[in-house]
């Protein structure tokens, strides 16, 4: 494998380390090799002083990273293997890390930024999106949950837009992102390389975050128009403040304002779509996880993956959507009145 063949590209000019997530043909979803040179690579830069900041970007047009390659991990489980295991311990050791760095790390984004590529990018110092951008955490749409940070960064979101996203798994835009605090700069995508040359003639003798965060003031902004959020944000404040799935989804089914009720009704018609167990699963995480540190979510995060392959409904919702690709998933339980809280809590005995 030549190094333009290399999952990661990485490179060191005027003092920036590129670190490249080069699957652009898979929407650059994480695999455990690109997880280990990542992590290692960023090892390597936090003591290197020849280099004084980290830009994390992504070949391609489509994607920054639209999550871990999750059809791989379903094979290695339908076989007897043991990956899902290694993938998530090892990515979450690396997300982590990522909030932790020791040096300025901006994470350069276009295109979809969804599940795995939302962990490695809201640790970051610096995020700066384009109007292309699309987040989200889709994890209940296949029978999971919003991992990789997201029961620490969702539930810091204003209000309650971090419970809405985890459990719509709804993808939102640019000016959403902005709005929610998911991203803290938008540069518009045919500057992208325009930033780079900057970087390439910067003077580094201002401290490196102040230097990058200057030049962004220069080319993007913080706030955009028509954040769909701004307008809906007390429907979601009323019907996602609900202590339970079913509430939520009774509060969503009465809501007869004329301004908020076609999305309600598209809204419950995307939530009766996921699966109860993991709809259950993810709002109980989401409410614990407010009150945790960042290292606690994540060992949270971790205990549930460890019994999700065997006992939630991943390998169904991977099974209808990625590989049958019938989309008929057959939930276990199939409703919401199915799900025993008491199972719901034995997902958290002894996190």
């Amino acid at each position: 494998m030549t190094q333009a063949e290399a999952p990661v590209l990485i490179e060191v000019r005027n003092r920036v380390g590129y670190l490249t997530l080069n699957r652009p043909a898979g929407l650059n979803a994480v695999t455990l090799p690109m997880v280990r040179s990542l992590h290692r690579q960023l090892q390597d830069w936090s003591d290197d002083q020849a280099v004084v900041a980290v830009i994390l970007r992504a070949a391609g047009e489509k994607a920054f990273c639209a999550g871990g390659d999750i059809r791989s991990l379903y094979d290695s489980y339908q076989n007897g293997g043991d990956l899902h295991r290694l993938f998530f311990e090892e990515e979450y050791a690396l997300d982590q890390y990522i909030h932790a760095y020791s040096k300025p790390l901006l994470a350069l984004m276009n295109g979809f930024v969804l599940g795995g590529g939302m962990g490695l990018a809201q640790g970051a110092s610096l995020r700066v999106i384009s109007e292309r951008t699309r987040m989200g955490m889709p994890e209940v749409g296949i029978g999971y949950f919003p991992d990789v940070g997201g029961s620490y960064f969702l539930p810091r979101l204003p209000g309650n837009l971090g419970i809405y996203m985890g459990l719509t798994g709804n993808h939102i835009d640019s000016a959403n992102a902005l709005y929610a605090g998911l991203a803290d700069y938008c540069v518009r995508h045919e500057h992208f390389a325009e930033l780079e040359q900057r970087l390439d003639e910067q003077d580094w003798s201002a401290p490196p975050v102040q230097a990058l965060a200057n030049l962004l003031v220069s080319m993007g902004c913080t706030e955009l128009p028509d954040a769909s959020f701004k307008t809906l944000f007390p429907a979601i404040e009323k019907h996602f403040g609900h202590d339970n799935v079913a509430a939520i989804r009774e509060s969503l089914a009465g809501e007869n304002r004329p301004e908020y009720r076609d999305w309600a009704a598209e809204t419950l018609k995307i939530i009766d779509s996921r699966s109860p167990l993991s709809l259950s699963v993810t709002l109980e995480m989401l409410r614990r996880g407010r009150t945790l540190s960042l290292a606690e979510c994540f060992r949270m995060e971790l205990h549930l993956d460890r019994q999700w392959f065997d006992r939630g409904d991943i390998i169904e919702g991977v099974r209808a959507l990625i590989v049958d690709k019938d989309k008929t998933p057959r939930w276990n339980p199939p409703t919401l009145t199915e799900v025993a809280p008491q199972r719901v809590a034995d997902f958290f005995a002894g996190v």
